[in-house]
């Protein structure tokens, strides 16, 4: 079931189990993107819990919002940045500031053939990305944001992302090239 139609049933008929969907399908993704900016895991989970509890609390109005999941990043962001300043630290979190570790890959048929090793490599050159690099990449390679949304969701411009997400590539090409070379030689 599509997330718009999750978000119809929910605001038309009060449907629970399309609630209970659509918390499981976005609670772990929001979570992470929580954690960013809280570095606290208590903190996001109450973050991201606020966030399901008002989307369950407005559910009448929940038909006017044009893109769900890009609504749920963004109240996600701003449940977070006020936790911080419930909690009397900076108001404002810059983008180089925040903590955002990727999952590891899924398996699809691609990436079955990616050896462990490989595999391993790649996942140790993200962490190695700057964390503006790393979250821009988390957000469109992993949990399948287009470039618009993480633009919305971050308030940076559509070019500032395309920019991030090329220099994350460009690395984790480098650093997957140079490990290759130094497993053939070896």
């Amino acid at each position: 079931m599509t997330t718009q139609e999750l978000q119809r049933r929910i605001a038309l008929y009060d449907d629970e189990a399309a609630y209970r969907e659509l918390f499981n399908r976005f609670y772990k993704p929001l979570l992470q993107f929580a954690t960013a900016f809280t570095k606290s895991a208590e903190a996001a989970e109450e973050a991201v819990s606020d966030v399901f509890i008002n989307i369950w609390e407005r559910r009448r109005q929940l038909d006017t919002i044009e893109n769900l999941k890009v609504y749920l990043y963004v109240s996600t962001r701003n449940a977070s940045l006020k936790y911080l300043l419930k909690q009397q630290k900076q108001a404002s979190v810059s983008l180089d500031d925040l903590v955002m570790e990727p999952e590891s890959p899924a398996p699809d048929p691609e990436q079955a053939l990616l050896t462990a090793e490989m595999a391993a490599q790649a996942q140790q050159a993200i962490q190695q990305l700057p964390p503006r690099c790393k979250l821009v990449f988390k957000l469109i390679r992993e949990d399948g944001l287009r470039y618009k949304e993480v633009a919305q969701i971050l308030n940076i411009s559509v070019k500032t992302i395309d920019n991030q997400l090329a220099i994350a590539l460009q690395k984790i090409g480098t650093a997957l090239k140079m490990n290759l070379k130094k497993t053939i030689k070896d």
